[in-house]
């Protein structure tokens, strides 16, 4: 039976740090949902690849509604985090202990959640210090699983590896 996946995403994210991994989540039976500040809003990458019309608002959706959390990277993760609802659902994920995936500045919403302390993770090099800061246990490695639940990985590099390791938690 397929893991209900949210995706925190907005304009301006890496295009194939959504699209491979989502392509690979369906692709083994998973449903994923795009959660934005609104429903139906098409959302575009930062490279022009790709587009993806959101399936849910913020507002209408509960972390006890999902089995998972995928949060691509570019810039979509830094606007996400300014606003404190992204963050308390991030939160949520990583406090009751359900798979979260980051990658590449994906985990700027974790360290802003307070969610990232004493958890070994990475991300794209500029973010180091700021996991560190956030009291993650930075390895420079192209994915990092923590506990059975944290997924991260540094740039688009390192998606096959970080898809890999996403779907070993979801079963």
């Amino acid at each position: 039976m397929g893991k209900k996946i949210a995706v925190l995403l907005t304009d301006y994210f890496e295009d194939s740090e959504y699209a491979e991994p989502a392509k690979s989540f369906k692709d083994a039976g998973h449903e994923l949902t795009v959660i934005e500040k609104e429903k139906g809003k098409t959302v575009k990458g930062k490279q022009g690849q790709a587009e993806v019309e959101t399936d849910a608002s913020i507002d209408e959706v509960s972390p006890a509604d999902f089995d998972a959390l995928l949060i691509p990277g570019g810039f979509s993760p830094d606007i996400l985090r300014a606003d404190g609802r992204f963050v308390s659902f991030a939160k949520a994920f990583m406090e009751e202990k359900k798979p979260v995936f980051a990658i590449c500045h994906g985990p700027q919403l974790l360290i802003t959640a307070k969610a990232l302390d004493g958890r070994s993770a990475t991300g794209y090099t500029s973010i180091r210090v700021d996991l560190e800061n956030a009291g993650a246990k930075f390895q420079d490695k192209e994915v990092v699983v923590c506990q059975d639940q944290l997924v991260t990985s540094r740039t688009p590099d390192d998606i096959p590896a970080f898809t890999r390791e996403a779907l070993k938690l979801l079963g």
